[in-house]
Protein backbone atom coordinates (compact mmCIF):
# COMPACT_ATOMS: atom_id res chain seq x y z
CA UNK A 1 0.00 0.00 0.00
CA UNK A 2 1.51 3.05 -1.07
CA UNK A 3 -1.38 5.80 -1.76
CA UNK A 4 -4.73 5.87 0.16
CA UNK A 5 -7.68 4.61 -1.53
CA UNK A 6 -10.82 5.56 -2.94
CA UNK A 7 -13.04 4.31 -0.81
CA UNK A 8 -10.21 5.55 2.08
CA UNK A 9 -10.39 9.05 0.56
CA UNK A 10 -14.49 9.28 0.87
CA UNK A 11 -14.07 7.78 4.30
CA UNK A 12 -11.52 10.42 5.39
CA UNK A 13 -13.40 13.46 4.00
CA UNK A 14 -16.53 12.76 5.24
CA UNK A 15 -14.89 11.98 9.35
CA UNK A 16 -13.08 15.13 8.34
CA UNK A 17 -16.21 16.66 7.67
CA UNK A 18 -17.96 15.23 10.76
CA UNK A 19 -14.75 16.94 12.47
CA UNK A 20 -15.40 20.51 11.57
CA UNK A 21 -18.61 20.58 11.66
CA UNK A 22 -18.92 18.86 15.41
CA UNK A 23 -15.87 19.27 17.00
CA UNK A 24 -13.88 22.45 15.68
CA UNK A 25 -16.99 24.48 16.63
CA UNK A 26 -16.52 23.10 20.38
CA UNK A 27 -12.64 23.01 20.84
CA UNK A 28 -12.54 25.68 22.75
CA UNK A 29 -15.14 24.13 25.36
CA UNK A 30 -13.52 20.97 25.24
CA UNK A 31 -9.38 22.45 25.49
CA UNK A 32 -10.62 25.23 28.24
CA UNK A 33 -13.40 23.56 29.81
CA UNK A 34 -14.71 21.15 31.67
CA UNK A 35 -16.85 18.82 28.98
CA UNK A 36 -16.36 15.34 29.05
CA UNK A 37 -15.89 14.19 24.98
CA UNK A 38 -17.92 11.35 25.54
CA UNK A 39 -21.24 12.19 23.94
CA UNK A 40 -19.34 13.86 21.18
CA UNK A 41 -17.67 10.61 20.63
CA UNK A 42 -21.51 8.45 20.58
CA UNK A 43 -22.32 11.13 18.07
CA UNK A 44 -19.33 10.10 15.46
CA UNK A 45 -19.74 6.14 16.31
CA UNK A 46 -23.69 6.46 15.57
CA UNK A 47 -23.01 8.74 12.74
CA UNK A 48 -20.46 6.51 10.74
CA UNK A 49 -22.63 3.12 12.11
CA UNK A 50 -19.28 2.16 14.05
CA UNK A 51 -21.68 1.13 17.06
CA UNK A 52 -24.00 -1.28 14.38
CA UNK A 53 -20.05 -2.41 13.28
CA UNK A 54 -18.81 -3.08 16.67
CA UNK A 55 -21.81 -5.51 17.83
CA UNK A 56 -21.69 -7.38 14.51
CA UNK A 57 -18.21 -7.94 14.85
CA UNK A 58 -18.72 -9.02 18.66
CA UNK A 59 -21.91 -11.14 17.71
CA UNK A 60 -19.70 -13.00 14.95
CA UNK A 61 -16.21 -13.53 17.74
CA UNK A 62 -19.01 -15.15 20.22
CA UNK A 63 -20.40 -16.94 17.95
CA UNK A 64 -16.78 -18.64 16.88
CA UNK A 65 -15.77 -19.01 20.07
CA UNK A 66 -19.21 -20.85 20.82
CA UNK A 67 -18.43 -22.84 17.95
CA UNK A 68 -14.91 -23.70 18.71
CA UNK A 69 -15.99 -24.75 22.52
CA UNK A 70 -18.12 -27.19 21.42
CA UNK A 71 -16.21 -29.10 18.70
CA UNK A 72 -14.11 -30.89 20.43
CA UNK A 73 -17.44 -32.68 22.14
CA UNK A 74 -18.90 -33.03 18.34
CA UNK A 75 -15.59 -34.67 16.99
CA UNK A 76 -14.10 -31.68 15.39
CA UNK A 77 -11.02 -30.31 15.66
CA UNK A 78 -11.27 -26.42 16.63
CA UNK A 79 -8.39 -25.62 13.95
CA UNK A 80 -11.31 -26.68 11.57
CA UNK A 81 -13.67 -24.94 13.65
CA UNK A 82 -12.26 -21.89 13.02
CA UNK A 83 -11.66 -22.05 9.59
CA UNK A 84 -13.96 -19.59 8.77
CA UNK A 85 -12.07 -16.93 11.27
CA UNK A 86 -11.69 -13.57 10.02
CA UNK A 87 -8.62 -12.09 9.79
CA UNK A 88 -9.09 -8.44 10.20
CA UNK A 89 -8.80 -7.93 6.13
CA UNK A 90 -9.80 -4.21 5.94
CA UNK A 91 -10.43 -3.21 9.30
CA UNK A 92 -7.51 -1.24 9.96
CA UNK A 93 -8.32 2.00 7.97
CA UNK A 94 -11.50 2.52 9.10
CA UNK A 95 -10.10 2.70 12.79
CA UNK A 96 -6.54 4.52 11.84
CA UNK A 97 -8.51 7.28 9.66
CA UNK A 98 -10.86 8.84 12.81
CA UNK A 99 -7.32 8.99 14.84
CA UNK A 100 -5.54 10.61 12.33
CA UNK A 101 -8.86 13.38 11.34
CA UNK A 102 -9.69 13.78 15.42
CA UNK A 103 -5.79 14.24 15.73
CA UNK A 104 -6.11 16.94 13.52
CA UNK A 105 -8.16 18.99 15.79
CA UNK A 106 -8.32 17.63 19.35
CA UNK A 107 -5.62 14.44 20.13
CA UNK A 108 -7.30 14.06 23.45
CA UNK A 109 -10.53 12.66 22.42
CA UNK A 110 -8.34 9.94 20.84
CA UNK A 111 -6.89 8.84 24.06
CA UNK A 112 -10.54 9.10 25.48
CA UNK A 113 -11.70 6.53 22.87
CA UNK A 114 -9.09 4.69 22.33
CA UNK A 115 -8.86 3.09 25.90
CA UNK A 116 -12.65 3.34 25.89
CA UNK A 117 -13.61 0.86 22.53
CA UNK A 118 -9.68 -0.22 22.60
CA UNK A 119 -7.75 -0.97 26.03
CA UNK A 120 -10.11 -1.92 27.93
CA UNK A 121 -12.24 -4.00 25.92
CA UNK A 122 -9.60 -5.77 24.13
CA UNK A 123 -8.34 -6.93 27.95
CA UNK A 124 -11.58 -8.24 28.33
CA UNK A 125 -11.94 -10.07 24.91
CA UNK A 126 -8.45 -11.68 24.93
CA UNK A 127 -8.64 -13.21 28.75
CA UNK A 128 -12.09 -13.22 29.49
CA UNK A 129 -14.70 -15.66 29.48
CA UNK A 130 -17.39 -15.77 27.39
CA UNK A 131 -19.77 -14.74 30.00
CA UNK A 132 -17.25 -11.57 31.00
CA UNK A 133 -17.17 -11.05 27.51
CA UNK A 134 -21.07 -10.59 26.91
CA UNK A 135 -21.32 -8.93 30.50
CA UNK A 136 -19.14 -5.65 30.17
CA UNK A 137 -17.00 -5.68 26.49
CA UNK A 138 -19.76 -5.13 24.49
CA UNK A 139 -21.17 -2.30 25.69
CA UNK A 140 -17.61 -0.50 26.00
CA UNK A 141 -17.03 -1.43 21.99
CA UNK A 142 -20.08 0.74 21.08
CA UNK A 143 -19.11 3.24 23.54
CA UNK A 144 -22.22 2.62 25.37
CA UNK A 145 -19.95 2.44 28.60
CA UNK A 146 -16.73 4.39 29.49
CA UNK A 147 -14.11 1.96 30.41
CA UNK A 148 -10.44 2.77 31.91
CA UNK A 149 -7.33 0.97 31.42
CA UNK A 150 -5.54 0.72 35.07
CA UNK A 151 -1.92 -0.17 35.67
CA UNK A 152 0.42 2.84 36.25
CA UNK A 153 0.58 3.61 39.73
CA UNK A 154 2.57 6.64 41.81
CA UNK A 155 5.53 4.70 42.22
CA UNK A 156 5.51 2.57 39.49
CA UNK A 157 5.34 4.28 36.06
CA UNK A 158 8.06 2.82 33.80
CA UNK A 159 8.65 -0.03 36.15
CA UNK A 160 5.12 -0.82 35.95
CA UNK A 161 5.06 -4.51 37.48
CA UNK A 162 8.65 -3.99 39.78
CA UNK A 163 7.12 -0.92 41.33
CA UNK A 164 3.34 -2.21 41.27
CA UNK A 165 1.96 -2.24 45.10
CA UNK A 166 -1.58 -3.11 44.48
CA UNK A 167 -3.49 -6.04 46.00
CA UNK A 168 -5.80 -9.16 45.76
CA UNK A 169 -5.85 -11.25 48.78
CA UNK A 170 -7.77 -13.74 49.05
CA UNK A 171 -10.93 -14.09 51.38
CA UNK A 172 -12.94 -17.25 51.31
CA UNK A 173 -14.40 -17.67 47.59
CA UNK A 174 -13.91 -13.57 46.78
CA UNK A 175 -10.84 -11.42 47.07
CA UNK A 176 -10.48 -8.31 48.52
CA UNK A 177 -8.05 -5.48 46.54
CA UNK A 178 -6.24 -2.12 47.45
CA UNK A 179 -4.52 0.16 46.16
CA UNK A 180 -4.48 3.30 43.92
CA UNK A 181 -3.73 4.31 40.28
CA UNK A 182 -2.87 7.72 38.73
CA UNK A 183 -2.62 8.89 35.17
CA UNK A 184 -5.66 6.92 34.32
CA UNK A 185 -7.15 7.77 31.51
CA UNK A 186 -11.65 8.21 31.26
CA UNK A 187 -10.86 7.52 35.48
CA UNK A 188 -12.95 10.28 36.88
CA UNK A 189 -16.30 8.68 34.28
CA UNK A 190 -15.44 4.80 34.04
CA UNK A 191 -18.62 2.71 33.99
CA UNK A 192 -15.99 -0.22 33.95
CA UNK A 193 -12.23 -0.47 34.77
CA UNK A 194 -9.74 -3.22 34.15
CA UNK A 195 -7.62 -3.14 37.31
CA UNK A 196 -4.57 -4.55 37.40
CA UNK A 197 -2.68 -6.30 40.84
CA UNK A 198 -0.75 -8.77 42.18
CA UNK A 199 -1.81 -11.38 44.27
CA UNK A 200 -0.85 -11.31 47.87
CA UNK A 201 -0.12 -14.80 49.15
CA UNK A 202 1.80 -13.58 52.16
CA UNK A 203 5.29 -14.34 49.46
CA UNK A 204 7.70 -11.54 48.39
CA UNK A 205 6.02 -8.83 46.11
CA UNK A 206 8.19 -9.61 43.20
CA UNK A 207 7.27 -13.35 43.10
CA UNK A 208 3.77 -12.19 43.16
CA UNK A 209 1.06 -13.77 40.42
CA UNK A 210 -0.04 -10.23 38.12
CA UNK A 211 -4.27 -10.64 38.08
CA UNK A 212 -6.25 -8.79 36.28
CA UNK A 213 -9.84 -7.83 37.60
CA UNK A 214 -13.26 -5.91 36.09
CA UNK A 215 -14.70 -3.06 38.65
CA UNK A 216 -17.77 -1.76 37.85
CA UNK A 217 -18.43 2.34 38.78
CA UNK A 218 -19.83 3.04 42.19
CA UNK A 219 -19.00 -0.82 43.86
CA UNK A 220 -18.24 -0.05 47.77
CA UNK A 221 -14.83 0.94 48.54
CA UNK A 222 -13.58 2.06 44.66
CA UNK A 223 -13.14 5.92 44.66
CA UNK A 224 -12.71 7.95 41.20
CA UNK A 225 -10.86 11.34 41.58
CA UNK A 226 -12.52 14.53 39.88
CA UNK A 227 -10.01 14.90 36.62
CA UNK A 228 -6.49 16.03 37.05
CA UNK A 229 -5.50 19.23 35.36
CA UNK A 230 -2.57 18.57 32.96
CA UNK A 231 0.19 19.90 30.34
CA UNK A 232 -2.01 18.93 27.52
CA UNK A 233 -4.97 16.65 25.67
CA UNK A 234 -7.49 18.96 27.86
CA UNK A 235 -9.84 17.01 26.10
CA UNK A 236 -8.92 13.61 27.87
CA UNK A 237 -10.23 13.35 31.40
CA UNK A 238 -7.28 11.43 33.52
CA UNK A 239 -7.92 10.95 37.25
CA UNK A 240 -6.68 8.16 40.06
CA UNK A 241 -8.74 5.37 41.52
CA UNK A 242 -8.18 4.52 44.97
CA UNK A 243 -9.80 1.03 46.45
CA UNK A 244 -9.86 0.13 49.94
CA UNK A 245 -11.14 -3.54 50.72
CA UNK A 246 -13.08 -3.73 47.69
CA UNK A 247 -14.88 -7.31 47.77
CA UNK A 248 -14.88 -8.91 44.28
CA UNK A 249 -16.19 -12.31 43.49
CA UNK A 250 -14.36 -14.36 41.14
CA UNK A 251 -16.57 -13.64 38.31
CA UNK A 252 -14.59 -10.28 38.17
CA UNK A 253 -11.32 -11.94 37.85
CA UNK A 254 -10.38 -12.10 34.11
CA UNK A 255 -10.53 -15.46 32.67
CA UNK A 256 -11.64 -17.14 36.19
CA UNK A 257 -8.53 -18.25 36.83
CA UNK A 258 -5.41 -17.18 38.57
CA UNK A 259 -3.39 -19.49 36.00
CA UNK A 260 -3.06 -17.02 33.67
CA UNK A 261 -0.08 -17.64 31.07
CA UNK A 262 3.50 -15.77 32.55
CA UNK A 263 1.45 -14.24 35.01
CA UNK A 264 -0.74 -12.20 33.43
CA UNK A 265 2.30 -9.76 31.93
CA UNK A 266 1.54 -10.90 28.42
CA UNK A 267 -1.80 -9.87 28.25
CA UNK A 268 -0.85 -6.37 29.94
CA UNK A 269 2.47 -6.57 26.70
CA UNK A 270 -0.57 -7.07 24.09
CA UNK A 271 -2.16 -3.98 25.46
CA UNK A 272 0.88 -1.95 24.89
CA UNK A 273 1.37 -3.20 21.34
CA UNK A 274 -2.17 -1.98 20.49
CA UNK A 275 -1.54 1.25 22.31
CA UNK A 276 1.94 2.35 21.03
CA UNK A 277 0.82 1.10 17.27
CA UNK A 278 -1.69 3.27 17.92
CA UNK A 279 0.65 6.45 18.34
CA UNK A 280 2.00 6.88 14.38
CA UNK A 281 -1.81 7.73 13.57
CA UNK A 282 -1.93 10.32 16.04
CA UNK A 283 1.04 11.47 15.47
CA UNK A 284 0.34 11.98 11.47
CA UNK A 285 -2.77 13.62 12.30
CA UNK A 286 -1.03 16.30 14.62
CA UNK A 287 2.16 16.42 11.69
CA UNK A 288 -0.62 17.01 8.74
CA UNK A 289 -2.14 19.91 10.84
CA UNK A 290 1.18 21.85 12.09
CA UNK A 291 1.94 21.26 8.09
CA UNK A 292 -1.18 22.90 7.10
CA UNK A 293 -1.51 25.84 9.41
CA UNK A 294 1.90 26.20 8.72
CA UNK A 295 2.28 26.22 5.07
CA UNK A 296 -1.01 29.17 5.44
CA UNK A 297 1.11 31.16 7.92
CA UNK A 298 4.43 31.30 5.66
CA UNK A 299 2.23 32.54 2.96
CA UNK A 300 0.70 34.80 4.63
CA UNK A 301 2.85 36.28 7.14
CA UNK A 302 4.64 39.71 5.65
CA UNK A 303 8.11 40.53 6.97
CA UNK A 304 11.09 42.72 5.60
CA UNK A 305 8.37 43.09 2.75
CA UNK A 306 7.90 39.56 1.46
CA UNK A 307 5.98 36.71 2.88
CA UNK A 308 8.16 34.49 5.20
CA UNK A 309 7.87 31.51 3.15
CA UNK A 310 10.34 33.05 1.14
CA UNK A 311 12.89 32.69 3.36
CA UNK A 312 15.17 29.62 3.22
CA UNK A 313 15.22 28.58 6.97
CA UNK A 314 11.44 28.69 7.20
CA UNK A 315 11.45 26.54 3.81
CA UNK A 316 13.83 24.19 6.17
CA UNK A 317 11.20 24.08 8.62
CA UNK A 318 8.55 23.62 5.90
CA UNK A 319 10.15 20.57 3.87
CA UNK A 320 11.51 18.77 7.47
CA UNK A 321 7.57 18.69 8.15
CA UNK A 322 6.62 17.14 5.07
CA UNK A 323 9.67 14.53 5.28
CA UNK A 324 7.84 13.65 8.77
CA UNK A 325 4.58 13.72 7.30
CA UNK A 326 5.64 11.12 4.52
CA UNK A 327 7.73 8.82 6.77
CA UNK A 328 4.51 8.85 9.48
CA UNK A 329 2.10 8.09 6.68
CA UNK A 330 4.03 5.28 5.33
CA UNK A 331 3.97 3.69 8.90
CA UNK A 332 0.28 3.73 9.04
CA UNK A 333 0.39 2.49 5.64
CA UNK A 334 2.40 -0.45 7.37
CA UNK A 335 -0.13 -1.39 9.84
CA UNK A 336 -3.06 -1.01 8.06
CA UNK A 337 -1.32 -3.89 5.37
CA UNK A 338 -0.47 -5.86 8.70
CA UNK A 339 -3.79 -6.00 10.18
CA UNK A 340 -5.24 -6.93 6.19
CA UNK A 341 -3.07 -9.56 6.78
CA UNK A 342 -4.51 -10.87 10.20
CA UNK A 343 -0.93 -9.49 11.61
CA UNK A 344 0.09 -7.04 14.37
CA UNK A 345 3.51 -5.93 15.40
CA UNK A 346 6.13 -7.32 17.89
CA UNK A 347 6.36 -5.67 21.02
CA UNK A 348 9.95 -4.03 19.41
CA UNK A 349 7.82 -2.94 16.37
CA UNK A 350 5.26 -1.16 18.12
CA UNK A 351 8.10 0.26 20.23
CA UNK A 352 9.54 1.85 16.83
CA UNK A 353 6.36 3.23 15.61
CA UNK A 354 5.92 4.77 18.95
CA UNK A 355 9.05 6.25 19.23
CA UNK A 356 9.55 7.85 15.72
CA UNK A 357 5.85 8.82 16.11
CA UNK A 358 5.99 10.69 19.21
CA UNK A 359 9.16 12.39 18.47
CA UNK A 360 8.36 13.18 15.01
CA UNK A 361 5.36 15.04 16.45
CA UNK A 362 7.14 16.58 19.23
CA UNK A 363 9.46 18.16 16.50
CA UNK A 364 7.45 19.45 14.04
CA UNK A 365 4.67 21.12 16.72
CA UNK A 366 7.62 22.80 18.03
CA UNK A 367 9.23 24.11 14.81
CA UNK A 368 5.39 25.21 13.69
CA UNK A 369 5.21 27.03 17.38
CA UNK A 370 8.88 28.95 16.37
CA UNK A 371 7.04 29.53 12.24
CA UNK A 372 4.28 31.53 14.22
CA UNK A 373 7.16 33.14 16.49
CA UNK A 374 4.99 35.01 19.25
CA UNK A 375 1.93 33.87 17.83
CA UNK A 376 2.50 30.53 17.95
CA UNK A 377 2.89 30.89 22.13
CA UNK A 378 -0.39 32.33 22.36
CA UNK A 379 -3.36 29.80 23.02
CA UNK A 380 -5.63 31.35 20.24
CA UNK A 381 -3.47 30.01 17.71
CA UNK A 382 -3.97 26.17 17.12
CA UNK A 383 -0.48 25.26 17.35
CA UNK A 384 -0.22 25.96 20.64
CA UNK A 385 -2.55 23.46 21.84
CA UNK A 386 -0.79 20.42 19.10
CA UNK A 387 2.34 21.17 20.42
CA UNK A 388 1.16 20.64 24.25
CA UNK A 389 -0.61 17.81 22.94
CA UNK A 390 2.20 16.02 21.21
CA UNK A 391 4.76 16.44 24.26
CA UNK A 392 2.66 13.34 25.99
CA UNK A 393 3.24 11.03 23.23
CA UNK A 394 6.68 10.93 23.96
CA UNK A 395 5.19 10.07 27.69
CA UNK A 396 2.35 7.83 27.92
CA UNK A 397 2.60 4.05 27.25
CA UNK A 398 6.37 4.24 27.76
CA UNK A 399 8.49 7.17 27.55
CA UNK A 400 11.14 7.62 24.90
CA UNK A 401 13.91 5.93 27.41
CA UNK A 402 11.67 2.37 27.70
CA UNK A 403 11.20 2.48 23.98
CA UNK A 404 14.50 2.53 23.19
CA UNK A 405 15.54 -0.17 25.83
CA UNK A 406 12.63 -2.31 24.49
CA UNK A 407 13.98 -2.34 20.72
CA UNK A 408 17.65 -2.22 22.00
CA UNK A 409 16.68 -5.19 23.86
CA UNK A 410 14.59 -7.47 20.92
CA UNK A 411 17.95 -6.06 18.25
CA UNK A 412 20.91 -8.11 20.81
CA UNK A 413 18.53 -11.08 21.33
CA UNK A 414 18.96 -10.96 17.99
CA UNK A 415 14.43 -10.74 17.66
CA UNK A 416 14.57 -8.55 15.43
CA UNK A 417 11.28 -8.99 12.86
CA UNK A 418 12.49 -8.96 8.77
Amino acid sequence: MFEWSDEHAMIRDAVRQFVESEIRPRREELEFGDTPPYDVLRTMFRTFGLDALAREQFKKRIERELTEERAPAAGVSPAAASDDREDGRGGGAMFMIPIIELCRCSPGMVTAMGVSVGLTPASIMSKGTIEQKERWALDLLTLDKIGAWAITEPNSGSDAFGGMQSTARRDGDEYVLNGSKTFITNGPYADTTVFICKLDEGNPPDDRKILTFVLDKGMEGFEQSKPLRKMGLHSSPTGQLFLTDVRVGRDRLLGETEDVPAGGREGAKATFVMERTGVAAMALGIVERCLELSLDYAKERVQFGKPIGEYQLIQLKLARMEVARVNLQNLVFRQIEMSGAGKVMSLAEASACKLYGAQAAMEVALEAVQLFGGNGYMAEYEVEQLCRDAKVLQIYAGTDEIQVSQIARSLLSGERAD
